[in-house]
């Protein structure tokens, strides 16, 4: 029978990197069942039978954030044979407010003090055995980092948990606060686990509705209860969650002055608080940072990451494997459909998306490292004041500068933000930000129609960022994302040198999940494109075409068309362009050179292709065009990567839905409007429709959020989760 080790731990306690040191290999990353919270569990080393479930970073199991209530959940429902609870002994008062609501709960509880070396570095002293005796629990001191003491604590874990020796609960609460807890726990005695008892006793006290709902206290015993509380609430003069919390915080002080002594405070800044003067000065702060992150872009994406990116895409997969495979394939005697599919879909399509993981890799390794520092979190401080204003997080400022390269890792590194409304909200407009790959769409039309002006990209960046700053406006006066961005609670961990384990991990993980779950997505859609490109309907009946105009695709294309009229590029051509987009935004240029009889194998640059553009569009539709596809759903690899971080069907539908919605009514606007000041077109209904939608933005941008003073409930946040 397996046993379960739970670990347990504030946010930059240490407790990944034990995690880590603990399982190694064995190692399993995903999500908590309908939630985008990252669950993470593992084998621990020589111990084929002892599982450790790595809980979310939290610093109550309070039910405020959507962490807590999955870290709450499966400790209550789950029932770990242990936990251990890393704690922090630099911050060890802080880290103790979790420690006592994990030993209330009545499970064997094992306190890991981590950092110790840094204790011992500072001058102070921890007596761990007066800290265990003030606890009720064992207490161990480690070191994740420097890698001591990490598998003592584990195995002292597998033996508390064999021994079946429950942790003593805490002497927290005092005279009116114990009898009223006590009187409780005599009341719900019976209706759950006397492991539990304490722990639903204190919930209770704290008037927590949902544990009142599921020990189904209803009736005459329900208002008893609450009238036992009011009344002990009445003689403290306080509300009953602050008493609890005082009381708690009370214990804690008394068990750190038992057990904790300090070095005498020697005054002056540490090397942190130094580098932070500078780093996160107002004025110095954004210079500084937009200096970092031109170098991290300009070694992953402009030297390093570029070449590697480039000779994965132009020599192996472009003159290596697939002239091998279709070598191969000629000589065994493939049949030329299934040679196509092969070659022309399944390596074509895969090969682009994997000849980017190299610049990834590169990306996330560099970003991992500033991670590990400890200046990420800085980088999140400085922007939160900014972003705000809009209705987002200074965290999603991170997913939107990494999008600027590639939505991909854009829209993984979302999952750095805790708030899920937050971050839902941040998945949805990351990608309106143009990446690299849109570029080549840009170049093409500002070659063909302005002339080659560089006022056409730029101006596409301030589109990208109006619409992320109108999309925050707007969805903050919503319901489903309707309340302030959650309040900044960051903790600035010291700066240090980053652990090379927990960077290449880092970068690995990140890696193979964009290679995992963005390819079998991209591998799909390219079979689905090699086919409806390569099939349609001729003189002979239906087969392979060897003109794209006689395709399944061309054919879709023309049925659907009309719909983008409106938008000035009703031709079948530019709606085929737009949806073979939809597989990687560059392959716009390569499908219009087929369409155009040009070919594929050519760039933006290409005379032939900027005359061919130029006679099928106007300055005006080619800036629609433009529009709509840096705004629409990003490539189906960004798509993937969507599906991945929402974890939710609906959501993501929702996600791609509002994209392409919102691209398409900025479309028509700039079509419409525009084309009466140039007299391209003539008012009516679509110009109607134009001024409409205009009067629409306006009126939800401007008016009054009556969400304002909505508090989002834990039922609220559950059913968002939906």
């Amino acid at each position: 029978m397996e046993l379960k080790i739970a670990l347990a731990g504030n946010p930059n306690c240490g407790k990944t990197t034990l995690f880590n040191a603990l399982t190694g290999s064995n190692q399993y990353v995903g999500n908590w069942p309908g939630v985008t919270v990252e669950k993470k569990e593992g084998k621990l080393k020589g111990h084929k039978d002892v599982v450790i479930q790595d809980l979310p970073g939290i610093y109550s199991l309070s039910p405020y954030t959507l962490e807590e209530v999955v870290a709450r959940s499966y400790l209550v429902n789950e029932k770990p044979d242990v936990i251990l609870n890393i704690v922090d002994g630099t911050n060890i008062e802080r880290n103790l407010y979790l420690t006592t609501q994990l030993i209330e709960l009545g499970l064997p509880v094992v306190v890991a003090v981590n950092m110790i070396d840094l204790v011992r570095k500072n001058g102070d002293k921890i007596d761990l055995a007066k800290l265990g005796e003030a606890l009720g629990c064992q207490v161990v001191s480690m070191s994740a980092l420097k890698g001591e003491g990490g598998m003592e604590a584990a195995e002292r874990a597998i033996a508390l948990a064999k021994s079946h020796r429950a942790g003593e609960l805490p002497h927290v609460f005092t005279g009116s606060v114990e009898h009223a807890i006590a009187h409780i726990e005599e009341s719900i005695a019976g209706q759950v686990d006397d492991r539990y008892l304490r722990w639903f006793a204190i919930k209770v006290f704290e008037r927590d509705d949902k544990v009142m709902d599921q020990l189904h206290l209803e009736g005459e015993l329900r208002e008893h209860l609450e009238a036992h509380i009011a009344d002990c609430e009445r003689e403290l003069d306080d509300d009953a969650e602050s008493i609890i919390t005082n009381q708690r915080y009370s214990y804690i002080s008394s068990v750190v002055d038992r057990a904790v002594a300090r070095k005498k405070a020697v005054h002056g800044l540490t090397p942190s608080d130094r580098i932070d003067r500078i780093v996160t000065n107002r004025i110095l702060a954004l210079p500084i940072f937009a200096l970092i992150m031109f170098a991290v872009y300009y070694v992953a994406i402009g030297t390093v990451g570029d070449w590697v990116t480039g000779w994965t895409n132009d020599v192996l997969f472009g003159e290596i494997i697939p002239p091998a495979v279709s070598g191969w394939l000629e000589s065994v005697g493939c049949a030329p459909w299934l040679q196509g599919l092969i070659v022309d879909g399944i390596i074509a399509g895969v090969g682009a998306v994997l000849g980017f993981v190299p610049q990834m890799l590169v990306l996330f390794f560099m970003l991992s490292i500033l991670e590990d520092v400890g200046y990420m979190a800085r980088v999140a401080f400085i922007m939160d004041r900014i972003f705000r204003k809009f209705g987002l997080s200074g965290k999603s400022f991170i997913p939107m500068l990494i999008g600027s390269g590639c939505g991909v890792p854009g829209v993984m590194a979302s999952r750095t933000i805790e708030n899920e409304r937050d971050r839902r909200m941040t998945v949805m407009t990351t990608c309106f930000v143009p990446c690299g790959a849109k570029m080549p769409i840009i170049g093409l039309f500002a070659g063909a129609i302005f002339g080659g002006s560089g006022l056409v990209a730029v101006s596409a960046y301030f589109i990208g960022v109006a619409a992320i700053v109108i999309s925050g406006i707007l969805l903050k006066k919503t319901r489903a994302f309707a309340g302030n961005p959650a309040p900044f609670v960051m903790e600035l961990p010291a700066y240090h040198v980053p652990a090379v384990g927990n960077v290449l991990r880092a970068t690995w993980e990140r890696g193979w999940s964009f290679i995992k779950r963005a390819g079998t997505v991209i591998l799909a859609s390219s079979i689905i494109l090699w086919f409806l490109q390569g099939f349609g309907f001729t003189e002979t009946g239906f087969g392979l075409v060897e003109d794209n105009n006689s395709s399944l695709l061309a054919a879709i294309g023309g049925a659907v068309c009309w719909i983008f009229a409106p938008l000035g590029f009703g031709t079948w051509q530019a709606t085929v362009a737009s949806v073979t987009g939809l597989i990687a935004k560059e392959n716009v240029v390569s499908t219009f050179g087929v369409l155009f009889g040009l070919g594929a194998d050519l760039t933006e640059e290409d005379p032939g292709l900027l005359a061919a553009v130029g006679t099928h569009f106007t300055a005006l539709s080619a800036y629609s065009f433009m529009i709509f596809n840096l705004l629409c759903a990003p490539c189906f690899a960004a798509m993937g990567a969507i599906k991945r971080e929402m974890n939710n069907a609906k959501w993501t539908l929702g996600a791609i839905g509002y994209m392409c919605g919102f691209a398409y009514v900025v479309s028509l606007i700039v079509y419409q409007i525009g084309g009466l000041f140039t007299g391209e077109v003539s008012f009516g209904v679509g110009t109607v429709a134009a001024v409409a939608a205009i009067a629409a933005l306006l009126y939800l941008v401007a008016r009054k959020n009556k969400y304002d003073e909505t508090t989002l409930t834990l039922s609220a946040v559950a059913a968002a989760s939906k």
